[in-house]
């Protein structure tokens, strides 16, 4: 028969173990921030011109094959897919020319519009907050881009939930204190307001502006090329949205042609470094705008891309820039 333990003799951990709070336990004291390049990876972005060094794709593929009505998809005509594809490399490849890493999201089974990556996530100084796509075809591409943020070691501040949506080309940064969201479409308020709860976490202040309607996202109404200078959409820009360029020191001018903005996404570039961006080809009004502003153009052709409703903006998620504040 078993006899109860004398609870005299019963082992009690040793007071100076670490694993108790002892003389030798390593506390974590240093934050989130101070951690990114040893316990996570370094990235993370404070600006919209900062020298780019990362980016998160994903190359359109066997999914576009399945597109039969092309309005049903969000898209604007049915794309060829296998040209879709060899844009979308000629585009990474270009990226690689001017230094910047090109990571891939790699999903198992990818939805239809898994390749614009800028909608899903969008990066902080201390890390990446995953959005939540406004439109049931897009539910649940953001799980994807999670995994791979995960399996690089970028840090995951928030995933928005509840009945919020929130799409990363929606936020921009005014400076490395300071963002910008866009509410409309594609960000509604509760979205909104979990975006900027966490980067008020962080000591960052948001300004939340109303997009036109019809405005797909922030992104496609106002772009940075510098430090202190930003192009806007004219008759779109939201003044309050305007108000704040200026207060922070930027020259905003204004995309010169609508039409080459609305068929050739010309507006739709990625700023590589002050005043260098990557944009599509075949935009030769706006490309002579930037190049009169001091800014270095480098062109790829994503033509069939744009059947798909978004440009090289839209199709690149930025994982890291320079740092502008520390």
């Amino acid at each position: 028969m078993l006899e109860p333990m004398d609870q005299t003799t019963a082992v009690r951990p040793p007071a100076h173990a670490a694993a108790y709070g002892g003389p030798s336990w390593p506390a974590r004291e240093a934050s989130l921030a101070d951690e990114l390049g040893s316990v996570w990876s370094r990235c993370g972005i404070d600006s919209e011109y900062a020298t780019l060094q990362a980016v998160l794709v994903h190359r359109p593929g066997a999914e576009l094959f399945e597109i039969e009505d092309a309005d049903e998809h969000l898209m604007l005509e049915a794309p060829d897919a296998a040209l879709c594809g060899a844009q979308h490399d000629a585009m990474a490849d270009a990226y690689r020319a001017t230094g910047v890493q090109v990571v891939y999201v790699d999903p198992g089974s990818a939805p239809v519009n898994q390749m614009f990556c800028a909608d899903l996530f969008v990066m902080t100084p201390s890390g990446a907050i995953v959005g939540r796509p406004a439109s049931t075809v897009r539910a649940g591409e953001e799980r994807w881009i999670a995994r791979r943020l995960a399996d690089c070691g970028v840090p995951i501040l928030r995933s928005v939930g509840g009945t919020g949506t929130f799409e990363g080309a929606d936020l921009c940064w005014l400076s490395p204190g300071a963002a910008m969201i866009g509410r409309g479409l594609r960000t509604n308020s509760e979205g909104a307001a979990q975006v900027a709860a966490t980067l008020a976490e962080i000591g960052v202040e948001t300004l939340v502006v109303d997009l036109p309607h019809t405005s797909m996202h922030l992104m496609g109404e106002v772009r940075f090329a510098d430090r202190d200078l930003a192009f806007g959409r004219p008759g779109r820009i939201p003044w309050t949205a305007l108000e704040a360029l200026r207060k922070h020191g930027y020259e905003v001018r204004f995309f010169p042609d609508d039409h080459e903005m609305v068929r050739g996404f010309g507006h739709n570039f990625v700023t590589l470094g002050p005043r260098r961006i990557l944009m599509p080809a075949g935009c030769p009004i706006l490309q002579a705008a930037y190049e009169e502003a001091g800014i270095e153009c480098v062109t790829v052709e994503l033509g069939e891309i744009h059947k798909c409703a978004g440009g090289i903006g839209c199709l690149s998620g930025v994982v890291t820039r320079e740092r502008v504040a520390g």
